[in-house]
């Protein structure tokens, strides 16, 4: 099993930026590909980042590119997910997630451990 806890959420203003941090833990080499998902009230979950613990891909929906980056740290067991010019629409439960299989990194259904969540506030 894997055990996955994030960090870093908060308020912020428009414009503002936040990192948030996922450390894994436990049989971290079943883990193949990191996922950033986050799910607003009342809406689906919906992907964020992803990024293989080996490789140099990276994968973002369409609204967050060239504001957010997603990087990891092999030896920390950790991936980050950097925020910048962040916006009201951006507010949400931000969960990091682990999948042992490389298959569509978009789809929440390919992860098998998720962690408890981190909640982004976004003022406008």
């Amino acid at each position: 099993q894997v055990q996955l806890v994030e960090s870093g959420g908060g308020l912020v203003q428009a414009g503002g930026s936040l990192r948030l941090s996922c450390a894994a833990s436990g049989r971290t080499f079943s883990s193949t590909v990191m996922g950033w998902f986050r799910q607003a009230p009342g809406k689906e979950r919906e992907f964020v980042a992803a990024i293989p613990w080996s490789g140099s891909n990276t994968y973002y929906r369409g609204s967050v590119k060239g504001r957010f980056t997603i990087s990891r740290d092999n030896v920390k067991n950790t991936v980050y997910l950097q925020m910048n010019g962040l916006k009201p629409e951006d507010t949400a439960v931000y969960y990091c997630a682990s999948s042992r299989t490389y298959g569509v990194v978009s789809t929440w259904s390919e992860y098998d451990y998720w962690g408890q969540g981190t909640q982004v506030t976004v003022s406008s």
